[in-house]
C-alpha cells in the first residue's frame, strides 16, 4: 500500500482501511512471545514513523476502533505514547490536535484498560512542555470530575492523578497561573465520594504536594487532616493504604499539625500496621521508620511501646507467601544454576585515600553493609525488612530501655519449636544489636553459643538469618579471648560457607567478610584452614554466590594484609584468582568484583603478587585504553557508537593502585614499557567523578612507587589537579588533594612554580563548615607537606589556616604522612612565628597527640615551644 508523504490533516480525520489493517496486523505480531518477530515489529513500526498521519492511526485504533480486543487498542495507545516521548516535537499540528481531542474525549470509555491508557497518553503530553500549549486540559479534566457518569469521573481522575505525579512543580508554579488553587479544594471535596476508587484517587492526588510544603496544600491543611481522619477506617484497602502514606509524609513536613491528635494518630498505625492487607500494613509500618527520626520521638513513643513492639516483632516472620516466594521448602539447591535475573548489578566503590585514626582501621564515610537485606529474592522491600529496620532505628533511639519490652518476647521466640517463629526470632535479635548492644552484653555468653548451634539448623532460612545475626555480633565476639568464641563461630561459619544452600552460601560469605573486618590480624593463626574453605567455594558456587566469595576473599586480603605474603597460600589461593582471571571476557561485568579481589590481594601479597603482575597489570591498562577509545567514538558519533560503561576503566584505574602499593618499586618496569601516564592525562579530565577520583589515587600512588615516570609529567598534571580541588566533589577532591601531598614530598624545592595553583583552594577547604573528617585530614596533610618543601610561600598564609589544621591532625595514628606534615608545620612555624600566636594552644594539643615522634622531630617541636617560652 501507499503512504501519503503529504496527507493533509483534517480535523475529521478517516483512516484508509489498508493502512488501518496493516497497523492491526502489526499490532497482533508485536504481541507474539517470539522476540525475532517482535524484533521485526519494533523496526517496522520505527518505519512509519516517517509519515505524519501514522500517529492518527495509532489514536484511532485505541479510541474508536471498539470492534478490537482491547489488549490491542492499549498496545496501540502504549506506542502512541513511546512516540509522543521521542518526536512529539515533530508531530504536525493538525495530528496533535486530533490527539488532544481524541483523547478528552475518550477518557470516559467503558473499559478500565482503556481509560488508563488514554490517562498515560494524556500525562506523558502534558509533561512534554505541552501543559502551557493546553490551556483547556486541566480545566476540561477538572470539569469531568462533576460527570454523573463513573467512568468520565474516574478516568478524568485517573488522569489527574498521573499529571499530578509527573508534573506536581509546574502545576506548584506561576507558568500556568497556579492551578492548584482551585484543584486542591476540588480533589478535597471528593474525599467522601460513594465511590472507593474516586476516594483513593483524591487523596493520592493531594499527597503529591505534601512533600514540597506546596503553598496550595498549606491554605488548607487543616480541612485535609481533618478529612483524613474521616478515612481512617475506609473499608477500601487503596484508601486507608493513601491514608497512612499521607500521615507519614505529614510527619516530615507539618509536625506542627499532627502534634495535638499524636496519642489517636499512634493507635491508629498500630492497627493499620497489622492490616490485613499486606499493603497497607507496610505503609503504615514506614511511620515508625520517619517518627524514629523525629525529636520527639523519645517522648511521643514511650508509652506505646509495650503495644508497637509485639506488633513490629510479629511482622517480622515470613509470611506464607514470602516462603513460597522464597522456595523456602527446598534445602538443597547448589547444583542448580543461577538465572541471570537473580544477579543484582554491581557497582564499584571507586578508591578513597583515608587517614588511619587510633581507635579503628580506615575511616569509612558511609558505611552500609549492615542492613537488613536477608532474603533478596522476594521484592525489595516488604513488611518484614520494614518492620526490622524499625526495630533497628527504635532500638538506636532507646537504647537499653527497650530491652524490657524485648527480652520477654525474645526467650519465647529463640526457643520456639516452629522454624518460622524462632527465624523471626534470630532477626529480631540481629536487627537490636546496634542500639542495644550494651544492654545485651550480659546475655551474649549464653546466647552466641546458642546462634552458633542455629547454624546446622535442619532449616536453610534459620541458618542464614542465623549467619547475618551473628555478623552483627561479630565486634563483641571478636574482643572476647579467640578460643571462646571466635574460633567455635569461626568453625561453624566456614562450613556453612561450604553449604549445600546458596541463599545459607552467600549469607555466611557475607557475615564471614564482616568478621574478617573485626577480627582482622586474630584470624592469621587459622589461614590455611580458612584460605582451604574459601578455594574449596570455588569450585563449589554458582555465578550469583562466586561474586560475593570474591569480595570475601578480598576483605581477607585487607584484614591480614601481609600475613597473607606465604608461598603455600600464594599457592592455595592465586591459581583458581587466575584461572577466572584468564577466563572472563573483557566486556563481562563479573570482572568487576573480581579486580577488586585482585586489587586487594596484590596490596596484602606485596612481592609476593611479582609473578602475577604483568599479565594483570597489562589487561588494566588495555581496559582503561578500550574504554577512552570507545568514549572518544562516541562523544564523536553517539548515533552510530555506544557510550562505555566507565566501571571497566574505574575497576582497572584502582587494580593498578592496588599493583602500585603492593609492588612498590618493582612496578617500575611495567610503568616504564606502557602508555599508562598518557591514558592517566585522559583520565583525570574525564567529565565523571568517579573516573577522576580513581586516577588521582592512582596517581598518588605511582609518584610513592615511581616518581621518575610521573616526574616529566608534572607540568601537566599539577593545572589539572588544582581544578579538581573542588569540594562539591568530596572523593575526587580528596584524592586530588592526597596525591598534590604525596607529589610534594617528591619533588621537594621544585614544587615552588605549583604552589599558586592549589594552595589558595586548600586553605578554602579547610576552613569551610561540615568537611567530611577525610577531606580535613588530606587537606591539613598536604598544606604541611607543601610548608615542608616551600615554607616561603606557604608561611605567609599560617594565619589563615593554623587552627582547623591543628584540630583536624589530633586524631590521627602516627604515620609517615603525619610526620611530614608536623615537620612542615614545625618549618612554617620559625618562618612566620607571628602566624601562630593566637592559635599556639591549638598547636600544643595537636603537638601532644603524638605518642612516638622520630628524636628529630621531636626536636623541632621543643624549638618551637621553647622560642616561646622565651
Amino acid at each position: 500500500m501507499v503512504w501519503d508523504r503529504q496527507t493533509k490533516m483534517e480535523y475529521e480525520w478517516k483512516p484508509d482501511e489498508q493502512g488501518l489493517q496493516q497497523i492491526l496486523q502489526l499490532l497482533k505480531e508485536s504481541q507474539s512471545p517470539d522476540t525475532t518477530i517482535q524484533r521485526t515489529v519494533q523496526q517496522k513500526l520505527e518505519q512509519l514513523n516517517q509519515y505524519p498521519d501514522f500517529n492518527n492511526y495509532l489514536i484511532f485504533v485505541l479510541t474508536k476502533l471498539k470492534s478490537e480486543d482491547e489488549p490491542t487498542r492499549s498496545l496501540s495507545g502504549l506506542i502512541l505514547k513511546n512516540n509522543v516521548k521521542a518526536h512529539f516535537q515533530n508531530f504536525p499540528n493538525g495530528v496533535t490536535d486530533f490527539i488532544k481531542s481524541e483523547c478528552l474525549n475518550n477518557i470516559g470509555d467503558s473499559s478500565p484498560l482503556i481509560r488508563a491508557t488514554v490517562g498515560i497518553l494524556i500525562t506523558t503530553i502534558a509533561s512534554k512542555g505541552e501543559l502551557q500549549n493546553w490551556p483547556d486540559l486541566l480545566p476540561k479534566l477538572c470539569s469531568l470530575l462533576d460527570s454523573e457518569d463513573y467512568n468520565t469521573c474516574e478516568g478524568a481522575f485517573g488522569a489527574l492523578q498521573k499529571i499530578c505525579e509527573d508534573s506536581a512543580e509546574i502545576l506548584d508554579s506561576d507558568v500556568l497561573d497556579r492551578p492548584l488553587n482551585i484543584m486542591i479544594p476540588k480533589f478535597l471535596q471528593f474525599f467522601k465520594h460513594s465511590s472507593p476508587k474516586i476516594r483513593s484517587h483524591a487523596v493520592a492526588c493531594v499527597n503529591q504536594f505534601i512533600i514540597s510544603r506546596t503553598q496550595a496544600l498549606m491554605l488548607h491543611i487543616d480541612s485535609f487532616i481533618e478529612n483524613l481522619f474521616a478515612l481512617a477506617g475506609d473499608e477500601e484497602p487503596e484508601v486507608r493504604k493513601n491514608v497512612c502514606r499521607a500521615l507519614v509524609m505529614l510527619l516530615e513536613v507539618r509536625m506542627d499539625r499532627l502534634l495535638p491528635h499524636m496519642h489517636n494518630i499512634v493507635e491508629y498505625m498500630l492497627q493499620r500496621t497489622q492490616d490485613q492487607d499486606e499493603n497497607v500494613a507496610l505503609e503504615a509500618c514506614e511511620f515508625w521508620l520517619t517518627l524514629a527520626e523525629q525529636p520527639i520521638c523519645k517522648d511521643v513513643l514511650v508509652r506505646h511501646l509495650p503495644k508497637l513492639i509485639p506488633v513490629l516483632v510479629n511482622g517480622m516472620k515470613y509470611s506464607d507467601i514470602d516462603i513460597i516466594l522464597l522456595k523456602g521448602d527446598v534445602e538443597e539447591d547448589e547444583t542448580i544454576p543461577d538465572s541471570e535475573q537473580d544477579i543484582r548489578p554491581r557497582f564499584h566503590r571507586s578508591r578513597t585515600v583515608a587517614q588511619q585514626h587510633d581507635e579503628d582501621g580506615i575511616e569509612e564515610e558511609d558505611d552500609d553493609d549492615d542492613e537488613i537485606d536477608d532474603d533478596d529474592t522476594i521484592s525489595d522491600w516488604n513488611l518484614r525488612k520494614c518492620s526490622a529496620a524499625a526495630l533497628d532505628v527504635l532500638a538506636n533511639v532507646y537504647r537499653d530501655e527497650l530491652l524490657p519490652h524485648i527480652l520477654p518476647l525474645l526467650k519465647e521466640l529463640l526457643f520456639h519449636h516452629e522454624w518460622v517463629v524462632k527465624e523471626s526470632g534470630i532477626l529480631v535479635l540481629g536487627a537490636i544489636a546496634e542500639g542495644c548492644m550494651q544492654g545485651m552484653i550480659p546475655y551474649l555468653p549464653e546466647l552466641i553459643p546458642h546462634l552458633i548451634q542455629c547454624l546446622s539448623d535442619k532449616k536453610a532460612l534459620v541458618r542464614s538469618i542465623t549467619c547475618w545475626t551473628l555478623s552483627r555480633y561479630a565486634h563483641w565476639v571478636v574482643s572476647q579471648p579467640p578460643d571462646t568464641y571466635l574460633k567455635p563461630l569461626m568453625t561453624e561459619l566456614l562450613k556453612r560457607i561450604l553449604d549445600s544452600n546458596k541463599r545459607v552460601q552467600e549469607a555466611a560469605c557475607s557475615a564471614f567478610a564482616t568478621l574478617e573486618e573485626e577480627a582482622c590480624t586474630e584470624l592469621v593463626p587459622y589461614l590455611a584452614y580458612i584460605l582451604d574453605t574459601l578455594v574449596f567455594a570455588f569450585s563449589k558456587y554458582q555465578h550469583k554466590n562466586l561474586l560475593i566469595l570474591y569480595d570475601a576473599i578480598g576483605t581477607l586480603a585487607d584484614s591480614v594484609g601481609h600475613h597473607l605474603n606465604k608461598p603455600e597460600y600464594i599457592q592455595m589461593l592465586m591459581p583458581p584468582l587466575i584461572q577466572k582471571w584468564n577466563m572472563l571476557k573483557d566486556e563481562d561485568k563479573d570482572l568487576f568484583p573480581l579486580l577488586e579481589c585482585l586489587s586487594s590481594v596484590a596490596t596484602a601479597l606485596q612481592s609476593g603478587f611479582l609473578p602475577y603482575c604483568e599479565p594483570v597489570y597489562q589487561r588494566c591498562v588495555n581496559l582503561v585504553q578500550k574504554t577512552l577509545a570507545q568514549a572518544m567514538l562516541n562523544n564523536a558519533q553517539p548515533d552510530q557508537y555506544e557510550a562505555p560503561d566507565k566501571d571497566f576503566m574505574i575497576v582497572a584505574l584502582d587494580l593498578l593502585s592496588g599493583l602500585a602499593e603492593g609492588l612498590g618499586g618493582n612496578i617500575e618496569q611495567l610503568v616504564a614499557r606502557s602508555n599508562i601516564l598518557t591514558l592517566m592525562y585522559q583520565c583525570m579530565q574525564d567529565k565523571m567523578p568517579e573516573v577522576r577520583q580513581s586516577s588521582f589515587a592512582l596517581l598518588g600512588d605511582l609518584t610513592k612507587a615511581c616518581f621518575q615516570h610521573v616526574k616529566p609529567c608534572i607540568a601537566d598534571f599539577m593545572p589539572i589537579l588544582g581544578t579538581n580541588l573542588n569540594p562539591e566533589f568530596i572523593s575526587v577532591c580528596n584524592n586530588a588533594t592526597w596525591a598534590i601531598g604525596e607529589i610534594s614530598i617528591q619533588m621537594g624545592i621544585e614544587m615552588q612554580p605549583y604552589i599558586p595553583m592549589v594552595l589558595h583552594q586548600l586553605v578554602e577547604i579547610i576552613n569551610r563548615p561540615n568537611t567530611p573528617k577525610t577531606l580535613l585530614e588530606n587537606t591539613a596533610i598536604t598544606i604541611g607537606r607543601l610548608g615542608y618543601v616551600c615554607p616561603q610561600e606557604v608561611a605567609p598564609m599560617l594565619q589563615q589556616f593554623i587552627r582547623p589544621w591543628c584540630t583536624s591532625l589530633r586524631n590521627i595514628r602516627d604515620n609517615e604522612e603525619k610526620d611530614s606534615a608536623f615537620r612542615g608545620i614545625c618549618t612554617m612555624i620559625s618562618v612566620n612565628p607571628s602566624g601562630v600566636i593566637q592559635d599556639f594552644i591549638f598547636f600544643c594539643d595537636a603537638v601532644a597527640s603524638w605518642i612516638n615522634p622520630k628524636d628529630d622531630l621531636r626536636d623541632m617541636f621543643c624549638k618551637v615551644l621553647q622560642s616561646w617560652r622565651l
